[in-house]
């Protein structure tokens, strides 16, 4: 048996340290200071290089930028000349934080963004509750010859802009005033109530995505922007992924992980940096002191097993630290994905989720499996019913459909009319789950059904809900009369 005062114990013990001194693989010529991979080592000067050009040869491969797009210089030659804005969405109303708080951090933000020199615009969530429904109706893409022929409005735009009165001090200071928060304190209960009728953290975080995102396409659209550029790295796209087959989001993820989303047909969404890992990000703004405030989440402080999105990125990261090539091989099969159902962009706007604005994947034939589930469903869902009716006989409680239930609902009274028939007792009614969940995908359904009621949700969406009904209704009514 071996002792530990034995010779070779050191030897046994002595571990392996990389030499620093190794020599930068790209100009061999200074020391390497940050090592991503194994034989990959840079210096300062060839890492930035390194990190620069790999941003750049990202946009140019995918061609996602045209000549005469807002932002792009007419004199650009082989380059990616365009003007970015930065917008800050504040998170803090869904997280009951004080506004005294929310503005500490938007004003180290406020001067983070100031001096990159860039047009920013800091938003907080409450505004989603008061943006029009047309974020959810999907406007035309412009193609690249519309593009061209509004080049002659562009260079008027650009010439405009260089012959302004105001100086770039007086332009930073009107910007500086006009992006102060400022929010309700109503809106933040409205907001609050909505997040409380989510029964798990699962369900919230889901619903301050989607809400997150229909805001960013909204101030897109405002702004005058096309594009929409996300930092989500290859480390964070590869806990998507897995998160996306849990929630079953399976029929979605070319869209939620690829590089190019045009699911709201004018504004594109795009990950520019999906090649960097999280390593490499996070040495780059060490190496290069870049500035950072921190911004708590709905998953900050929260225990490992307190939503799918935790359980899933605890698991992936655990994972990387034993088999370091986990996220790479994740991150490489989410790159060959491709999507069976027809293209958001071209769907007819009724067959794309109310929620994501994904196509619809319900419409399935009857021996698959969501059928199977949705029956099973039904059966459990009759059998509670009849139990609760059978064990309160006194309460005259009466089994209706959801096309026989009156509209009146809550008031103790029923007209005995359907709700669909024109001469119902209430005029305006708004849909319950069971409405809802025709209009939206397979994941958005569970992510309503964890939901105690649908009534908090934003009135943008419960009035498209409503235009969409009657829209399948009227063509219910005439489809007699269409051709195929």
């Amino acid at each position: 048996m071996c002792q530990v005062d034995e010779a070779y114990h050191d030897d046994l013990e002595q571990e392996k340290v990389s030499s620093v001194s190794k020599k930068c693989v790209k100009c061999k010529e200074t020391i390497a200071v940050v090592a991503i991979r194994a034989g990959d080592q840079y210096c300062r000067d060839c890492f930035e290089q390194y990190f620069l050009h790999k941003f750049r040869a990202t946009l140019g491969k995918n061609r996602v930028i045209f000549p005469g797009e807002k932002g792009l210089s007419q004199n650009a030659h082989k380059k990616l000349r365009f003007v970015p804005g930065i917008v800050y969405i504040d998170e803090g109303g869904a997280l009951n934080r004080s506004m005294e708080e929310r503005r500490q951090t938007v004003a180290k933000l406020k001067d983070i963004f100031i001096a990159t020199g860039f047009p920013f615009h800091i938003v907080p969530l409450e505004e989603v509750l008061d943006v029009p429904g047309s974020v959810l109706a999907m406007a035309p893409s412009s193609s690249p010859t519309q593009a061209s022929s509004d080049k002659a409005s562009v260079d008027r735009f650009f010439c405009n802009n260089s012959c302004s009165c105001l100086t770039p001090e007086q332009q930073q200071q009107q910007q500086h005033e006009t992006s102060s928060l400022y929010v309700e304190e109503s809106q933040t209960q409205l907001l609050q109530q909505l997040l409380d009728s989510s029964k798990t953290l699962t369900t919230k975080a889901e619903l301050v995505s989607v809400l997150r995102q229909h805001l960013l396409v909204h101030t897109a659209r405002c702004e005058g922007y096309s594009k929409l550029m996300f930092g989500d790295n290859c480390t964070r796209l590869a806990v998507k992924l897995l998160i996306s087959i849990s929630l079953g989001r399976g029929a979605q993820l070319a869209q939620d992980t690829s590089f190019s989303d045009s699911r709201y047909g004018d504004i594109i969404s795009l990950r520019p940096m999906r090649n960097y890992s999280a390593k490499e990000i996070a040495y780059y703004n060490h190496i290069f002191n870049v500035p950072s405030v921190f911004t708590p989440n709905l998953h900050t402080k929260s225990k490992e097993k307190a939503s799918i999105q935790c359980l899933t990125e605890s698991f992936v990261t655990k994972l990387q630290v034993d088999f370091p090539s986990t996220v790479s091989t994740i991150y490489r099969t989410s790159e060959k994905l491709q999507t069976t159902c027809k293209s958001s962009s071209s769907a007819n706007p009724c067959d794309r989720c109310l929620l994501c604005m994904c196509s619809l994947d319900t419409a399935v034939e009857n021996a698959s499996a969501f059928q199977s589930t949705l029956i099973s469903e039904r059966l459990c869902q009759t059998k509670c019913v009849g139990a609760n009716s059978a064990s309160f006989p006194s309460q005259n409680t009466e089994l209706r459909g959801p096309s026989t239930q009156c509209c009146s609902k809550g008031k103790g009274e029923y007209c005995d009319r359907p709700m669909e028939d024109r001469g119902c007792c209430s005029g305006v009614r708004v849909p319950d789950t069971t409405d809802i969940r025709g209009l939206l995908c397979y994941s958005c359904q569970l992510t309503i059904k964890d939901m105690s009621s649908v009534d908090c949700l934003p009135q943008y969406i419960l009035s498209e809900a409503q235009i969409r009904q009657r829209r399948s209704r009227m063509r219910e009514e005439i489809s007699d009369f269409l051709l195929d």
